[in-house]
């Protein structure tokens, strides 16, 4: 959590908020791309793309 935290900082710190929704995009895709990788749902996720 401290790395979290200091990101946070360093986002405030110098004024980049334009990388957060870089951030949480690339999050959110992730955990999407893990959640699919072993389940049933994956053929419906990859036909979105």
């Amino acid at each position: 959590m401290s790395f979290l935290e200091e990101f946070l900082d360093f986002l405030r710190e110098r004024k980049k908020y334009w990388l957060l929704p870089i951030i949480l995009f690339l999050v959110i895709f992730g955990g999407l791309i893990i959640l699919a990788q072993g389940s049933a749902v994956a053929p419906f996720i990859y036909a979105i793309f």
